[in-house]
């Protein structure tokens, strides 16, 4: 694994019309079959593993992320038609609806139980046949 710290963070809008900055402040290389956790002060891990063909992008939806306190949902923004994959920690849900407002997402299907993911399955299903 290799880390290179920003200093100074890179700063920048998460989108041209938004008032949300982000700072990028490192970029960290990952040989295959290693893994990074990231962690919070009130305690919820978020686990990135490179594997030699790409990403586990997150822990088990249903599983190990419920286990972290975070819940997955599909994100769309509804001015750019982007989609994304937020994770939300349990507790910060008015936080989470402020920030859906101000950038203009919706939450298109939460992914994080056993049954949404179950008929989410059961549409992709019916749709092949």
């Amino acid at each position: 694994m290799k880390i290179k710290e920003n200093k100074p963070p890179r700063a920048f809008r998460v989108a041209p019309d938004s008032s949300v900055h982000i700072k990028d402040c490192a970029h960290i290389e990952l040989d295959a079959d290693e893994q990074i956790t990231l962690v919070t002060p009130s305690g919820t891990e978020y686990d990135i593993a490179r594997k030699n063909w790409g990403y586990y992008a997150t822990p088990s939806l249903n599983a190990r992320l419920k286990n972290f306190n975070l819940r997955a949902a599909l994100i769309k923004n509804t001015k750019s038609g982007k989609y994304n994959i937020f994770l939300l920690e349990k507790g910060k849900e008015t936080e989470f609806e402020a920030y859906l407002r101000l950038e203009a997402l919706v939450v298109l299907y939460w992914l994080d139980s056993d049954e949404a993911l179950a008929k989410l399955e059961r549409c992709i299903a019916g749709m092949a046949s």
